[in-house]
C-alpha cells in the first residue's frame, strides 16, 4: 500500500505537465517502437527466405566452386570468380554407374544481364542450364517445350522464359518464335515456364529468369567454359550423406586433390544451406536490433534530463516532505518511480506503434507480391518492455540521489 502513495504523486506530476512529459518519453517511444520493427522484420525475413529454400525441395545436393569452411559460405557467395567445376564434372555426377544416389543433375551458369524485345528493355537473370532442369527443380512448362540434349550441347540461339519476363517484355503478346535480344545477339524463344508461386521474393527467380541452353550461354553470352554451380537430385532423402561423400570422393579424384583441405569445390545439402542461413541471418537481425537500440539510450538521457530538471523544480516541495518526515529513500524511491513510469508509458506506446507499422510492413508487401508472414514475438514484447523499464530506472537513479540528497532546511529557504 505505502507504494500506492508515490505512484499516484507521480501520475499526478506526468499528468500535471502533459506535453513536457510526451516530449520526454518521446525517445522511448521511438526506441522501443524501431526494436519491435526490427526484430518483426528481421523473424519475418528469415522465416521468408528460408520457406523459399526448402520449398525447393529436401533433396538436393548443391555443388559449388570455391572451398568453404563447413560452417561458413563458399567462395562463390562473396562474388569471388572460381572456375574449377567444368561441364565433364557434372557428367561424372550425374552418370549413374559413378553415383547411383543420384536421379538427375543441372548445371548453371548465370549472370545479369539487359534483355531487349523491340523497344522494351528488362534487366533479367540469365541462366544457362542444362536439359535436366526442369526435373531437378522440380518444375513444368506453361507452353512450348524446354532445350534438347542436343540442344544443350549446341549453339542454338533459342531461350526458354519464365513467367514474369515473359509478360514484362510481351504483354499480352505471343512470346512463343518471337526473337529477344541478349548482347545484340537475337534468341528465339521456343518456350515459357509455369508460374512458380516464389512470393515475389529475390531478384532472378525462376519468373524473373531467362534461360539458355548450357553451352550457348558459356560460348555466346558469358564467354566462360565453366560452371556456376550444379545440382543434383538425390533419389531419396535417406541417401543424402552416402551421395555427398560420394559427390567429394570422384571430385577430388577428378581435380587431383589428395587432402580435403585443398579442395576446391564446396558440397552443400538443403539442411546445411537453411542452417547456414538461419545463423547469417540471425547475425545481421541481431545487430540491426542492437543499433536500433541506440535510440533507447537516447531516450534515457532524456528522461535523466528532464528528472533533473523536475527535481530543482520541486525543491520545495522535497523539503516540505523531509521536514514531516519522509526519509531520503522515501524521495529517491519517488523520482525513480516517476522515471520509470515515464519509460514504461513510453514501452507501451513504443510496441503498440511497432507493432501497427509491422502490421503495415506485412500489408505492403503483401500488396507488391511478396508472401511475407507477420510476427510479432511475444519474447520482443517482453524484452521491449523489460529494457524501457530498466532504462527507466537506470537513468532516473542520478536525478533520485540528488533529490535524495537535499537538506530539509535549505530546501524550504529556496526560492
Amino acid at each position: 500500500m505505502k507504494l500506492l502513495i508515490p505512484v499516484k504523486i507521480s501520475l499526478k506530476n506526468l499528468l500535471a505537465s502533459k506535453l513536457r512529459s510526451f516530449l520526454t518519453i518521446l525517445g522511448i517511444i521511438i526506441g522501443v517502437a524501431a526494436v519491435i520493427i526490427i526484430f518483426a522484420a528481421g523473424q519475418s525475413a528469415q522465416t521468408l527466405i528460408i520457406d523459399k529454400i526448402q520449398g525447393t525441395g529436401s533433396n538436393i545436393i548443391a555443388v559449388l566452386p570455391g572451398k568453404s569452411e563447413e560452417d561458413g559460405p563458399p567462395a562463390a557467395a562473396f562474388g569471388i570468380e572460381t572456375k574449377t567445376l567444368t561441364y565433364k564434372d557434372l557428367e561424372a555426377l550425374r552418370d549413374p554407374k559413378q553415383l547411383p544416389q543420384i536421379e538427375s543433375g543441372a548445371g548453371f551458369t548465370s549472370g545479369t544481364l539487359t534483355v531487349t524485345y523491340k523497344d522494351i528493355e528488362e534487366a533479367a537473370t540469365v541462366q544457362g542450364v542444362t536439359k535436366s532442369y526442369l526435373d531437378v527443380e522440380d518444375t513444368e512448362m506453361a507452353r512450348g517445350r524446354f532445350f534438347t540434349k542436343a540442344e544443350e550441347k549446341g549453339l542454338d540461339k533459342i531461350c526458354v522464359l519464365g513467367h514474369k519476363i515473359a509478360k514484362d517484355l510481351f504483354g499480352v503478346r505471343d512470346p512463343l518464335q518471337q526473337e529477344i535480344k541478349l548482347k545484340n545477339q537475337k534468341f528465339r524463344v521456343i518456350g515459357i515456364l509455369k508460374e512458380k508461386s516464389s512470393g515475389g521474393f529475390g531478384a532472378g527467380g525462376q519468373d524473373e529468369t531467362v534461360y539458355l541452353p548450357l553451352k550457348t550461354s558459356q560460348k555466346l553470352v558469358f564467354n566462360i567454359d565453366y560452371l556456376n554451380a550444379i545440382r543434383l537430385k538425390v533419389k531419396n532423402v535417406e541417401l543424402l550423406d552416402r551421395a555427398e561423400k560420394n559427390v567429394e570422393e570422384i571430385l577430388r579424384i577428378r581435380h587431383d586433390i589428395d587432402d580435403p583441405e585443398e579442395d576446391d569445390f564446396s558440397v552443400r545439402d538443403l539442411a546445411s544451406a537453411v542452417d547456414l542461413i538461419r545463423k547469417v541471418t540471425d547475425v545481421i537481425r541481431y545487430f540491426l536490433l542492437a543499433v536500433g537500440s541506440i535510440s533507447l539510450l537516447v531516450g534515457g538521457v532524456g528522461i535523466m534530463n528532464i528528472m533533473l530538471i523536475s527535481v530543482n523544480q520541486r525543491i520545495r516541495e522535497i523539503g516540505l516532505r523531509k521536514a514531516v518526515g519522509a526519509r531520503n529513500k522515501d524521495v529517491a524511491t519517488q523520482f525513480l518511480i516517476e522515471s520509470a513510469a515515464i519509460s514504461v508509458a513510453g514501452g507501451l506506446i513504443g510496441i503498440l506503434i511497432g507493432i501497427l507499422v509491422s502490421f503495415a510492413v506485412y500489408l505492403i508487401a503483401n500488396l507488391l507480391g511478396y508472401a511475407w508472414p507477420f510476427i510479432i514475438s511475444p519474447l520482443s514484447i517482453l524484452v521491449a518492455v523489460l529494457v524501457a523499464l530498466m532504462v527507466g530506472v537506470i537513468f532516473g537513479m542520478f536525478p533520485a540521489k540528488k533529490a535524495a540528497d537535499i537538506s530539509p532546511m535549505e530546501a524550504l529557504r529556496y526560492e
